[in-house]
Order: structure tokens, then sequence, then C-alpha cells
């Protein structure tokens, strides 16, 4: 798969997490930084996906 579409995948996925999170469970009081407010919560769910899926180097076996 390529790295550019796994990348946007994750983010896409997790800005749809961190939506979703804010719609069903979040804060409606203000309090809560991440949760009362969309904007917040749904760049911080595109950052995890992004986290999760972020390209890493692969080791080499050695002989």
């Amino acid at each position: 798969m390529n790295n550019y579409l796994k990348t946007g995948l994750g983010v896409s996925i997790g800005a749809m997490l961190g939506y979703a999170y804010y719609y069903f469970i979040g804060c409606s009081s203000g309090t809560c930084p991440i949760t009362s407010n969309w904007h917040i919560s749904t760049l911080y769910g595109a950052f995890m996906g992004l986290v999760a899926v972020f390209p890493t180097k692969k080791k080499e076996k050695k002989d």
C-alpha cells in the first residue's frame, strides 16, 4: 500500500473518530479543553490517526 494513501487514510479515520467522540461523548459545559469544541476534537483525532500510521524505519536483519 502506498505510504501517502496509508497516511491519508489514517488521518481521515482519526478525524472522523475525533468528531464522533465530540458528537457522542463530548463535554457541553466547555470545561473540557479537547472535547468541548468540535474543531479541536477533530484535529486531535487526525493527529492521533497520523501518529498511529506514521511510517517508521524497518530494522534490517544481520546474518
